[in-house]
């Protein structure tokens, strides 16, 4: 399992950074397909266990935001992202309502209430990877995101199994430990820390201690959470992964869990605090 884990993971990497190299464009469509996915396992995993049954043709079509906000770097448009997203939730919330209208012999506000917060959790959150690569640096500034989730989970772990005795949260993640949380934390103001010395270095990109360590404040806190939330939901579906779309880790929520939370924290603080 261990070796599968690992060569899964490499696979994983490699593709990433093809991805990200690529532009925007092409993160655009590669971040689509994710949250299509994504939306596909969560909705399965409601609908087995719970009989929810979401209004999926509502779900797959908020993905299109996000093929827009990645051609924008084409120069065919301006996009102005309030309005799109303004736009975008009243068109859900309006389809999800004239569903259980016309449809409510098999849906109700239940479903239409799960589709909503589908949208929210996934293709919502997803999209702040395409406008953080969007940005001035965003080649660069977008790699602050994995360092912020994959290095928070990986430097929890690693801290957890050396130190952890006393668990934080054994009803939601049994494996979880308060030493592994405060490890996560530390360890990604680190990561943020080196990340910034090697920018500036490499790519004459200066970025100031203070966000550098807000990042990792902030990023080591709500990766965490962000995995929390996403073991509660598969507590209360009653499912230990979401998917097995990558063999030894899990569906794409599994391994995205982290991702979706950091993206907007990250965007929102380089928006706020670099000028």
């Amino acid at each position: 399992m261990a070796r599968t884990r690992i060569i899964s993971g490499l696979v994983g990497l490699v593709l990433l950074i093809g991805v990200l190299y690529m532009g925007s464009i092409v993160l655009g469509i590669a971040v689509s397909i994710i949250a299509a996915i994504g939306l596909y396992e969560f909705y399965n995993s409601i609908s087995k266990t719970k009989g929810i049954q979401p209004i999926k043709i509502v779900g797959y079509l908020s993905i299109a935001p996000l093929l827009i906000l990645g051609l924008e770097k084409t120069g065919w448009y301006s996009l102005d992202l309030g309005t799109m997203t303004g736009i975008s939730v009243c068109l859900i919330i309006f389809a999800s309502m004239a569903v259980i209208v016309f449809g409510h012999k098999k849906y109700n506000i239940v479903d239409a209430c799960a589709t909503a917060f589908s949208v929210a959790y996934i293709p919502f959150l997803m999209s702040f990877l395409i406008m953080l690569r969007n940005m001035e640096y965003g080649n660069i500034l977008i790699w602050l995101i994995f360092i912020g989730a994959w290095g928070t989970d990986t430097l929890a772990y690693t801290f957890g199994r050396l130190f952890g005795k006393r668990k934080i949260m054994p009803e939601i993640s049994p494996k979880k430990t308060i030493a592994g949380a405060i490890g996560g934390v530390l360890g990604c103001v680190l990561l943020m820390i080196v990340f910034g010395i090697i920018v500036y270095n490499f790519f004459g990109l200066k970025m100031s201690y203070v966000v550098l360590v807000l990042l990792g404040l902030f990023c080591g806190i709500i990766s965490q959470i962000g995995d929390w939330a996403a073991s509660a939901i598969k507590r209360y579906v009653n499912v230990k992964d979401f998917g097995n779309i990558m063999p030894g880790h899990g569906g794409v929520l599994d391994r995205f869990d982290s991702i979706l939370f950091v993206a907007p924290v990250i965007y929102y603080v380089l928006v706020l605090f670099i000028k």
